[in-house]
Order: structure tokens, then sequence, then C-alpha cells
């Protein structure tokens, strides 16, 4: 049923324009029999009051953090609701800034809070998956989407797929309803935007590479503090894994744990830990390397003494057990948690063939919800070219064994450079005792950081000029 007030909401649109009925040419090239141009009620403040007033009342009962408006037309309506409502409002720029912070996102938030997404229109739901993706690559979450008009067959259910649930103010079926009852359009041009609308479809665009939280939020992190480190903190006492992270927090995007090695471990060492990671925006990397059945390794994930599913971003599978292993530890699909599965290692005389590593990278294929991509080494970079060329797209492939010099140890590792690793096609290194065993772990960690980063720019450019 449309309320009075939404009757008189589209009463107006009419008036100013801002519903058109006619010929007009999509950009998708499609001849459309009506137009909405909702950018004109930025020069109607009470119609802009009115449209933040009942979406105000729409959204009573959800629990969101912060809200949000799609540039450019719903964030003059956003800011109106974020007022109303009292509650801060961020908003992400069409593109990041390269001078400054080189923020994407503005505004002040905390990894793991919710936002609320407005917009002015929907049609198939799939632009907004773009803003969905945006918020989430900076650790935020979008569970719910609002919008003033709904032109739509059924967005929702695209939206739904992506574990988001939308809100319509207005439909087109109340504007037509309503200019049809006040005399404004006629039954033909009625009978010909309902035959317009049944013949469009909702499907996504095709070939869209699925990403998942953890992945999209390591891609900003990486540009955001320009590092692509990982540090492997393999050390047996809480005093000396803080004493080695606090100083160089800001230097890596992951912190590699292996909790089961700590003689002294307690709930403590997880609380500071998580703390540090949002105070220092890092990702925890749980090197547990599962690898047993999926009933197995969903308690050891979940349960025992270390509860990793609480508090670990990401952790390692090795894909031995088949995918049961995946689907077993995220059995209770949660949102903000990925894996890297071992495609091919770096110790020598490891029994991870070719065959085998083309299996991990289908396995992986298969599962973008909970893979964030591929740990992988090789000592050359044609060798890691080749490597990453035969993975599939939207993965990132870690490196391990790195060093600022190409060496090795008496136990079997084998070591490359942070440059060769990068221009190769790594996206991540992982570094442990080149930084964890020096007597300034700060001063080792910004020399990776710092040759990583800078090899990364070069092969951005190199890519760019192919």
């Amino acid at each position: 049923m449309i309320t009075a007030e939404n009757k008189d909401i589209i009463r107006q649109l009419y008036k100013i324009g801002a519903v058109k009925f006619g010929e007009f040419k999509l950009k998708s090239g499609l001849m459309s029999p009506f137009y909405f141009d909702l950018r004109l009620i930025v020069s109607y403040p009470d119609l802009m009051d009115k449209f933040a007033t009942e979406l105000c009342k729409q959204v009573e009962g959800l629990k969101f953090d912060h809200v949000t408006g799609i540039p450019y037309t719903a964030l003059p309506i956003a800011t109106l609701v974020s007022s109303k409502l009292n509650v801060p409002l961020v908003y992400m720029r069409k593109e990041q800034k390269t001078y400054g912070t080189a923020q994407k996102i503005e505004g002040t938030y905390n990894p793991n809070e919710t936002v609320l997404v407005i917009d002015d229109l929907i049609t198939t739901g799939s632009s907004k998956v773009e803003t969905i993706e945006g918020f989430e690559s900076a650790g935020l979450k979008v569970t719910d989407i609002s919008v003033a008009i709904d032109r739509s067959i059924d967005g929702s259910d695209f939206l739904a797929k992506n574990n988001v649930k939308l809100h319509s103010l207005i439909t087109l079926d109340d504007i037509i309803t309503v200019l049809f009852e006040d005399g404004k359009i006629s039954e033909s041009q009625v009978n010909i935007i309902k035959e317009f609308t049944s013949t469009q479809s909702n499907e996504p665009p095709k070939n869209k590479v699925t990403k998942n939280t953890v992945t999209k939020r390591l891609e900003n992190l990486i540009k955001q503090k320009q590092t692509n480190l990982t540090v492997s903190l393999d050390v047996t006492n809480q005093k000396d894994f803080f004493n080695i992270l606090e100083p160089i927090a800001d230097d890596v995007l992951m912190v590699k744990t292996h909790v089961d090695i700590l003689d002294d471990f307690d709930n403590g060492f997880i609380d500071k830990l998580t703390q540090l990671s949002t105070e220092r925006n890092f990702v925890i990397f749980e090197d547990r390397k599962f690898a047993d059945i999926g009933n197995t390794v969903h308690h050891q994930y979940k349960n025992g003494i270390y509860k990793i599913s609480e508090w670990a971003d990401t952790i390692t599978i090795h894909a031995v057990a088949g995918e049961g292993t995946i689907s077993g530890i995220f059995k209770d699909k949660p949102q903000n948690r990925s894996s890297f599965l071992l495609a091919k290692m770096s110790s020598k005389g490891n029994l991870m063939d070719t065959n085998y590593t083309k299996t991990v990278f289908g396995i992986g294929a298969k599962n973008p919800n909970f893979v964030s991509g591929f740990i992988g080494h090789d000592k050359t970079v044609d060798g890691l070219k080749s490597l990453k060329k035969s993975m599939p797209k939207g993965f990132l492939l870690l490196t391990p064994g790195v060093s600022l010099s190409a060496t090795g140890d008496d136990l079997g590792q084998q070591y490359i450079t942070a440059k060769t690793a990068i221009l190769g096609g790594s996206d991540i290194i992982i570094v442990g005792r080149g930084i964890c065993g020096q007597s300034n772990p700060k001063l080792a960690a910004e020399e990776y950081r710092i040759q990583a980063w800078e090899a990364w720019q070069e092969r951005e450019q190199l890519l760019e000029k192919a």
C-alpha cells in the first residue's frame, strides 16, 4: 500500500520533471519509455527533507554504525539521513586520492563496523556491488541498502546473493499507479512501461570475478599502506612476539601467527593482537595449515583453546584432503574470513608437483568466497611468472622464502629476493627470520617493505605499458 507521504513525493517528482515519460536513450543503448533524474531534487530542499524523513522511517530497527550515499545524487540525501538519525556519515570517492592521505573512503571508522548504503535508484543491483566491494575492502560490512526508487524487476534477488537486503521506498509500480490515477499518464503508456520492464533482465554482468571480503581488504591495504609485506612471527612467547610486532606494525600488511608454538598462550594474547590489528590496520593470518576431513577441521577451527575462527582473518589450508576441508572449515559461511591454499612450497624436496599445484588452483577457483589466494614459491622470476599465469584470475599469490639476498639455510629453506618475488608476479611476500632474527627488526621490516613496494610499483608500470 502506497502511503500518503510517498504519494506526495511521487507527485512532486513529476512536477519538477524528475520523473519523465516518452522515449529516452539509456546508457546501455536501449530506448526506455520513462526516465528518472533525481539529481534535480538538490534544488528542492523540502523534497529532499521528505525523502530523508521517509528513508529514516524505512530503516528503523536496522542496526548500522554509519550511513553512506553513493555519489553523487544520493550523497546529499544520505547526509540528511545521517543528521536526522545522529549516525556518522562516511562516503567513498569515485577515484582514490593520489595525494595527501590517499584515502578512498572519507570519514572516521573502524574495521568490522556496518554501513547502511543509500542510493537514489536501483535497476539490476549489479552497480551496487561495486560500492559493497569498496567498503568491504576497507574492512567494513554492508548488510542493507535503502533506495529512493526501485525500478527493477526484482533487484533484491541479485543483492540477496551478495548477502545484502534491499529496502525500497517507492517502486516503479507505485509511480505509474499514482500518476495514472491523477491522469498524468494514459493506459497505453502504462502498458508500454509494463511491457518494457518485463523484457529487461536482472542478470549480473558475466565474467565478473568473485572476491571475498578479505581479498578486497588486502588489495585495498596494499595501496593504502604501501606495503606487500607479511611478517611471520614464529616466536615462542608473548613478550618477544609483541616486542617485535609493535615497532613494525605500520610496515606490514599481514601478521602471520603460529599460536600453537606459544608457551604462554592465553586469551589476553588474542585480545592484544586483535586490538593492535584494529589500531594499526593489518590482517591477522594464522598459519595453521589445516589438512583433515571436514568435520575434524571444523572443530579445529572453531573450538579448542585457540578458537581460531573468532580472531584470525585468514588461515592456511593444505588441500590434500580435497574441497571437504574448505567446506568443513567454513561450514557456517562467515562473511569476514578466508584462507590461502598451499600450491607450491619453498622447502627443498617437497612433494608438490605440477599436477598437484594445478589441482589446488582448481579447488580455489571453485571456492572464491572463502579462498583469497595461493601460497607459491619459485627461485626465479620466470618460474614465478609461470606460476602466476597458471593461477585463476582474481586470486592473490603469496610467496614465502623471501630474503634480501637469494640464499638458503641448513634446514632446506630456499630463498629469493623481495624484488624477484614481486616482479615475478607475487602480490605479497612472507618474511620470517629475515625480520624477527635481526637485532633491529624495525629497520629490517622497512628494508623489506621498501624493496617489495618499489618492485610492485615497477611491475604495475610495466603492466600499464604492455
